[in-house]
């Protein structure tokens, strides 16, 4: 796989960027099929940082429902494949640059 296959988007939020500021731990949203040594190589590349371990894991999807005129819609929001990354100390992601 390409590293665009690999990485969707990092995953910004409140808890997210405390643990970058804390413990150096980046969250990424990954292709399902990836492992943790594609993800890995593809976070070195990318990025070009030293990557020192990746934890992964799939977030469930959700049921969703909300009331309209016409009655009750329920649907079922995807899930997906968070990666945790650890990169070393010293180093860090910009993921405020592309914005």
């Amino acid at each position: 796989m390409k590293v665009t296959e690999i990485l969707i988007k990092p995953i910004l939020t409140e808890k997210a960027n405390a643990q970058q500021e804390s413990l150096r731990k980046y969250a990424f949203k990954v292709n399902r099929r990836a492992n943790k040594l594609e993800i890995k190589t593809a976070i070195e590349q990318f990025y070009g940082v030293n990557v020192l371990e990746v934890n992964t894991l799939v977030v469930p999807g959700k049921n969703k429902t909300r009331s309209t005129k016409s009655g009750i819609i329920s649907g079922v929001k995807s899930g997906y494949k968070k990666a945790l990354v650890t990169v070393a100390e010293g180093e860090t992601i910009d993921l405020y640059a592309s914005i």
